[in-house]
């Protein structure tokens, strides 16, 4: 679907505007959002709402064809509930509507008129990404390995957004574009079978993306890991006959000098808990598990296509985890690559055991700050659902800032996350008889001492860990990823930009 902003005044009015199909909003006590009184010069629409065809509740439609006096062949009612102050739900939810009907006319064009400047503590940009983003979410397809492709949907191509035409609501549309792009590849990348997306599909999409966008990519091999003495990254690679890819993508698009932002993302392409293995129902489910790296590099299709004027560079530790003759036992112990050992207690606690020697090796970098992003443990699940992710960081000033900055992120972009605990306490969890730590603590807290494992290897820069294990992908009916943290993290680079 392609978007563009068409600004209306008294000389180029929405009434008179030519579209397949225009959408204004009507409200639940029977009044009118300023577009709609404009096409209202009959009282048809008024009509509608008096006769109860219509109820003005939000997410509610009502389609009228030939209204007099109006430009656009049809004119499309939406409901959004209460006129004294639009909700972000309400919009959201009318939009939604009005994109599903849209996708089932004759007509290839289309206005959005709805008040995209009355939504309650939103602004105009925030409308705009709403937008963009429900189209593309209304618009994904997951039957890309079927062999009969379901049938693609007519109806309208393109959109104009009533919005006033000015640069800075130009440059929320590229962005919203950008950032819901980044959506589709992450989703993309989430859903496809672990037997195609393995860790050199993902090195490869990397690869892809740096052609396209100018990034420097380098992907290294078992015998460089080795090399670097990635051991504690490379125990969980063991098991498999895929070979494990460390993925390193850079967008130099700041000032030489400027300290990046690294992002780590965890690739773990499936994860069958290795000889702790998981119970069998809702494995397949398991290829997810590279949400993290998934996330990474549709932020980086979002930087890409936005240019962001910011240095950033993803790191994504990628393999399977499986059980074999070769596999990683529980009660080995590996010396990770900043010289912890490490008791693997548990070989489905493996995330941490690759994210570790990623966030060691990110040190080089000397960043500006680390987030490493990873579908990390079902105890984030149980304490925040599917709603918000997880957000652990140090009790400190630095720290205190990089989390607020996240957080304002997420909420801005409607993609919130929570802030969770860790500190010492929880570090007393992790010990061992044997070595420096264990990779999974006593019982309680499991959120919380997987982060705080995590924590030992970040000491030398600003560092937060995003949960995102009940965020980044819905099951049921609805099975599939969500393109979860991109709307975030892509907010938080646009923020550092400016």
């Amino acid at each position: 679907m392609d978007f563009s902003i068409k600004a209306f005044d008294t000389k180029n009015t929405i009434a008179t505007a030519k579209a397949g199909v225009v959408a204004v909003a009507v409200f639940e006590n029977k009044k009118l959002s300023q577009a709609a009184k404009a096409l209202d010069g009959a009282g048809e629409i008024t009509a509608a709402l008096k006769s109860g065809d219509i109820t003005g509740k939000a997410g509610t439609t009502l389609l009228l064809r030939g209204v007099k006096g109006a430009g656009a062949e049809r004119v499309l009612l939406v409901g959004l509930g209460s006129d004294d102050a639009v909700s972000e739900k309400s919009f959201a939810g009318g939009v939604a509507a009005a994109l599903k009907v849209f996708s089932t006319l004759g007509a290839s064009d289309a206005i959005i008129a709805l008040p995209m400047t009355e939504v309650k503590e939103r602004d105009v940009n925030w409308a705009i990404r709403c937008v963009v983003q429900s189209a593309h979410e209304s618009a994904f397809r997951t039957d890309g390995q079927k062999s009969k492709k379901d049938p693609a949907p007519a109806g309208v191509k393109k959109v104009a957004l009533a919005v006033p035409n000015t640069p800075a609501t130009k440059l929320a549309l590229a962005q919203a574009v950008a950032i819901a792009n980044g959506m589709d590849l992450t989703k993309e990348l989430g859903n496809t079978s672990a037997n195609v997306c393995t860790p050199t599909h993902l090195a490869n999409v990397a690869k892809k993306l740096g052609k396209d966008y100018k990034f420097d990519v380098e992907v290294l091999d078992r015998k460089q890991l080795e090399a670097l003495k990635m051991n504690s990254f490379l125990s969980v690679t063991n098991g498999s006959e895929q070979p494990p890819k460390f993925i390193i993508i850079k967008h130099m698009g700041g000032k030489a000098k400027d300290a990046p932002v690294v992002l780590v993302g965890k690739g773990i392409t499936f994860d069958t808990g290795g000889i702790s293995l998981k119970p069998g129902p809702g494995m397949d489910e398991m290829k997810y598990d590279m949400g993290g790296a998934a996330s990474v590099l549709g932020t980086f299709r979002a930087i890409g296509e936005m240019n962001l004027k910011l240095n950033v560079i993803g790191v994504i530790a990628s393999c399977e985890n499986m059980p074999s003759g070769r596999a990683t036992k529980p009660g080995d112990i590996v010396t990770s690559m900043n010289g912890l050992t490490i008791e693997i207690l548990n070989t489905d606690a493996e995330g941490r055991l690759v994210l570790c020697d990623a966030l060691t090796y990110a040190e080089r970098f000397n960043p500006a700050a680390v987030i490493d992003i990873a579908t990390l443990t079902g105890a984030c699940i149980v304490a925040l659902g599917h709603h918000k992710s997880g957000l652990f960081t140090r009790d400190d000033d630095a720290h205190n800032k990089l989390a607020d900055e996240i957080m304002a992120a997420g909420k801005a972009a409607s993609d919130t996350a929570w802030r969770l605990p860790i500190g010492e306490e929880y570090n007393e969890q992790l010990k061992s008889n044997f070595a420096d730590l264990a990779n999974i603590g006593t019982p309680g807290g499991a959120s919380c001492t997987a982060a705080a494992f995590l924590e030992n290897f970040t000491r030398k820069y600003t560092w937060a860990h995003l949960d995102i294990a009940g965020t980044a992908w819905k099951s049921g009916g609805a099975k599939g990823a969500t393109g979860r943290p991109v709307p975030l993290l892509s907010n938080f680079l646009i923020n550092r930009s400016n």
